[in-house]
């Protein structure tokens, strides 16, 4: 049986009438200056409602590519599920791809006849309901589970192996996103590290966890959720610190072993911390914090870094009253 059918893009607006000459300049002039209004704009937005304030990146051969935290977030499951499934990483570069151009990467309700969530399914194509393709999580593994019987995916053109899922009316659509893709894919299944970084607001007062609650509990059921069940060990008389261990995902017996798996836990960590209130992010000898979204070396008078193949993070905690 084929890959269900999605249905992507709508077709561009009508052009308007054509207005008398100093109609047209007039409107020009407000165009224009509409214009230059919304380059602004778009500047200082990744997506309808992050500013440029808050955002992830990923660098890869001297580039730089920029995702929304929310978009960061979503990216973090794809390449989460495909490390947890035991796929090679060019599968979450094809996953990231196909939801950037279906969805931007941002689960949305809506979308060309009865398209939703991430990769924008069906639920008349035999992709679930509209429930259940509404939960990311569903809708990602659905994906693999197609891609999974394409023979070969691995060594395709990512727009090919995308549309051999999708069935899209727009196939060659996928291939604009694969650089950024690249990127993202390979911070987070740890082929390269301290290269993944996000710039967050601290975390406000009103997203803290009630008072005596577990201040980590919200982290460790996302670490669960995206890269199954790994330890999770909180560290005694460090609130909201945990120690998570990698070794047991797929990855960390292929090339890199434990080191790759622990940068892959930590890069995802730092792409889904907006979500998990994470603050700190520690893997080797390298810590990222809010306060300082960069990749620094741990001094040697800090802290002892985490064991190889663990990652030690660290959430946004009440203060004591």
């Amino acid at each position: 049986m084929s890959p269900p059918r999605t249905a992507r893009n709508l077709p561009p607006a009508r052009a308007g009438r054509r207005r008398r000459p100093l109609r047209a300049a007039v409107t020009l002039l407000m165009v224009t200056a509409v214009a230059v209004g919304a380059v602004v704009v778009a500047l200082n937005r990744l997506d309808d409602d992050t500013p440029v304030a808050e955002r992830c990146a990923a660098t890869a051969d001297g580039r730089t590519w920029y995702l929304s935290n929310v978009q960061a977030d979503n990216a973090a499951l794809v390449t989460a599920t495909a490390l947890r499934r035991g796929f090679p990483a060019r599968a979450g570069t094809i996953g990231i791809a196909t939801a950037l151009q279906e969805s931007r990467l941002v689960n949305i309700d809506y979308g060309d006849r009865d398209s939703i969530g991430l990769f924008q399914q069906r639920p008349s194509q035999g992709w679930g309901s509209v429930e259940q393709i509404m939960d990311p999580v569903y809708s990602t593994n659905a994906f693999y589970d197609v891609l999974a019987t394409i023979e070969g995916y691995e060594d395709m053109e990512v727009t090919v192996a995308a549309q051999a899922v999708q069935r899209s009316g727009f196939p060659d659509a996928y291939a604009q996103h694969e650089p950024r893709s690249r990127a993202w894919a390979s911070a987070l299944t740890g082929f390269s590290p301290a290269t993944l970084t996000c710039d967050l607001a601290a975390v406000a007062d009103s997203e803290l966890p009630a008072a005596g609650s577990d201040p980590a509990a919200l982290l460790t059921d996302r670490v669960t959720r995206d890269l199954g069940p790994l330890p999770v060990s909180p560290v005694d008389g460090a609130a909201g610190t945990v120690v998570v261990d990698a070794t047991s995902l797929p990855t960390a017996a292929g090339d890199g072993g434990p080191e790759r798996a622990a940068w892959a836990v930590a890069q995802w960590a730092v792409a889904s911390a907006d979500a998990t209130n994470v603050e700190t992010v520690e893997v080797a000898d390298r810590r990222w914090t809010r306060a300082d979204p960069t990749w620094t070396t741990v001094a040697p008078d800090d802290a002892a870094p985490p064991t190889p193949g663990t990652v030690r993070l660290t959430v946004a905690t009440p203060d004591p009253a």
